[in-house]
């Protein structure tokens, strides 16, 4: 097949769906299905640039479509595969029109198991992998291993999608914190509850995001997220998206456990260095706790199990503290982002909600960007931790909630973490607090000066404490109206734009809750955002704190065989080790471990 890029049309010769789905996850097949694209158009397009005839062509497939906003006329971009009646002639054609720069052939994008399972795998205790973490790494890893036959094991501190739905809820309506099901733990990770975004900027050489695009509609996503070119699902499509991928796993031969938190990595000292051989897990359901047997088990924790870093780190797993940002979520009317991205052609029911992303380099150095936006949705409460404040963003399908939000965030470096004894204890109690305390100490006295790997937690939980306290202790969250937040003054009512954080906001002043070089440089960035897009800089817009889980305080190192570097058999994955950003970036990870780790397993090693 040949592949052409750039086709474009005029916005107004594109075929309008006549209804939205639904947002409910009982919606039917016909609810998922897209509308049509004007493949009479295209054709007549790509025949030109291919310079054939239209009955010269077999079949037009749509691979992207994207939209042009960079003029008053907004233009659909259209990447398309074709297939001529004769293929034998398709070798001819590209060899024709090598030098063009938006006609090449169409690559492979089947994902193709790197081996299987040998005969008998997962008989001798011990054997079967474990997958630590069931969020979209841990999702991906396992469904990689079942399909190859490997029968893996999942351990998930957090309980199924469905009751922590509810128990999310309890915290959002009634101020009730679950702390191991939230909107961080539990089945389906801290991306079931976000925006359900499923596009990424990392290298794919490979097109492993597509094989985690595929999996997603064979499981009820719809078939939009295929060509779209910022594809999302939303929470209530994603609920059940998650429970047919389990289904899948189990099926072929996994196992899920839930509410089993890993306290413990039993490791042994071999010839060869380090090596992993058991899991110690604890039954959050009896109590009761036991050592599971394995020498092969990925790591897919999530950005915010900090009590399994800590552990981690007092059994001598190599990691290392890195940068991450902190900031607030800031709403506006989402008429207003309409408005500015898309002209008179908002409200178009084809480009739905505009969303946006913007950055700025501050006088004082640091980066101010908005992260995670999230068109016509809501700010959520994500704390996973007892007397904490922490907020996030979060769309439905239809992404047609009256806000837009997204995180305003300010570049932090280790060199920003707290090194006073109060903070560590704060952070980790009295005895574990003052020795990490003692080591971050001596590894800032050595040159050159190194951070503590756990530095950037004491960081997030004493920001997350500030806001929990600013808010009046309730889990309800600090917050400031712009035009409050730019003129120094304490917010004392709202104006137009109604926060839609729950359990609620308390109005005051962040610079109570954010250090002062992130308060300045924020100040800073909102006008000239607001030359970007008008309205940003809004007086009535709501800015709510605060926003720490970004991404995650530390790196879990591994090799080139994905494994950690000083701990054979652990195999650091995804958000919670940095190596992802995002669903469609963790499921790769997922993907990408998944295969080692079998590699590993029919090696022998």
């Amino acid at each position: 097949m040949i592949r052409i890029s750039e086709l474009k049309l005029p916005l107004t010769a594109l075929p309008v769906e006549s209804r939205r789905a639904a947002d409910a996850p009982q919606e039917t097949d016909a609810d998922r299905s897209p509308p049509p694209h004007p493949e009479a158009a295209l054709r007549q397009l790509a025949a030109s640039a291919l310079g054939i005839a239209q009955s010269d062509m077999a079949t037009l497939q749509v691979f992207k479509r994207s939209f042009d906003a960079r003029k008053a006329d907004i233009l659909a971009v259209f990447i398309v595969d074709v297939q001529l009646q004769n293929a034998a002639q398709e070798a001819a054609l590209l060899a024709q029109h090598a030098a063009h720069p938006h006609i090449q052939a169409t690559p492979d994008m089947q994902w193709l198991a790197p081996c299987h399972a040998p005969a008998g795998f997962g008989q001798q205790a011990g054997e079967r992998p474990v997958v630590v973490g069931f969020g979209p790494c841990g999702l991906f890893a396992a469904l990689v291993l079942a399909q190859m036959g490997f029968k893996p094991i999942v351990l998930e501190r957090g309980t199924t999608v469905r009751q922590r739905t509810q128990d999310t809820w309890g915290l959002w309506r009634k101020k009730v914190l679950n702390a191991e099901s939230n909107v961080q733990f539990g089945e389906g990770g801290a991306g079931t509850f976000s925006d359900g975004k499923l596009y990424s900027q990392i290298k794919d050489p490979r097109h492993l995001g597509r094989k985690v695009m595929d999996e997603f509609v064979q499981a009820g996503a719809p078939a939009q997220i295929l060509y779209a070119a910022h594809p999302h699902i939303g929470t209530f499509k994603l609920v059940k998206v998650v429970e047919h991928l389990r289904e899948q796993i189990i099926a072929l031969g996994g196992e899920i456990r839930f509410e089993q938190r890993v306290t413990d990595v039993q490791i042994t000292q071999t010839p060869q260095g380090r090596q992993l051989t058991g899991l110690q897990v604890l039954d959050l359901r009896s109590g009761d706790t036991t050592l599971l047997p394995t020498r092969h088990a990925v790591l897919a924790l999530g950005h915010s199990a900090r009590d399994t870093f800590a552990m981690l780190h007092a059994r001598g797993v190599d990691m290392q503290a890195k940068a991450f940002s902190i900031g607030v979520r800031i709403e506006h009317p989402q008429s207003v982002i309409d408005q500015a991205r898309w002209g008179r052609h908002a409200g178009h029911p084809l480009l739905g909600a505009a969303d946006y992303k913007l950055v700025h380099h501050a006088r004082n150095g640091r980066a101010v960007y908005s992260f995670c936006m999230c068109p016509g949705g809501t700010v959520v409460a994500a704390t996973s931790e007892a007397g904490r404040v922490v907020t996030n963003g979060m769309s439905q399908y239809s992404r047609n909630e009256r806000n837009a939000n997204a995180g305003l965030v300010v570049g932090i470096e280790p060199s920003d973490f707290p090194l006073d004894l109060a903070a560590w204890i704060a952070a980790f109690g009295q005895t574990p607090g003052a020795a990490l305390a003692q080591e971050a100490a001596e590894r800032a006295a050595q040159h050159p000066p190194q951070a503590h790997p756990l530095a950037g937690i004491v960081l997030q939980r004493q920001l997350e404490s500030l806001a929990y306290q600013v808010g009046g202790e309730s889990y309800e969250a600090p917050g400031q109206l712009v035009g409050d937040f730019l003129t120094k003054r304490p917010s004392r009512a709202l104006g137009s734009v109604v926060p839609s954080y729950k359990p609620g906001i308390r109005l005051g002043d962040l610079a109570q809750v954010l250090p002062a070089y992130a308060i300045d440089a924020m100040r800073e960035a909102l006008p000239v955002f607001g030359r970007k897009i008008k309205g940003f800089d809004m007086h009535d817009a709501v800015m709510t704190g605060v926003e720490t889980r970004t991404s995650s305080p530390l790196k879990i190192s591994r090799g080139e065989n994905y494994q950690s570097l000083n701990t054979a058999g652990l195999y650091p994955a995804g958000e919670g080790a940095s190596y992802a950003g995002g669903i469609l970036s963790a499921g790769v990870d997922g993907i990408k471990v998944g295969e080692a780790l079998a590699k590993a397993l029919v090696a022998g090693v």
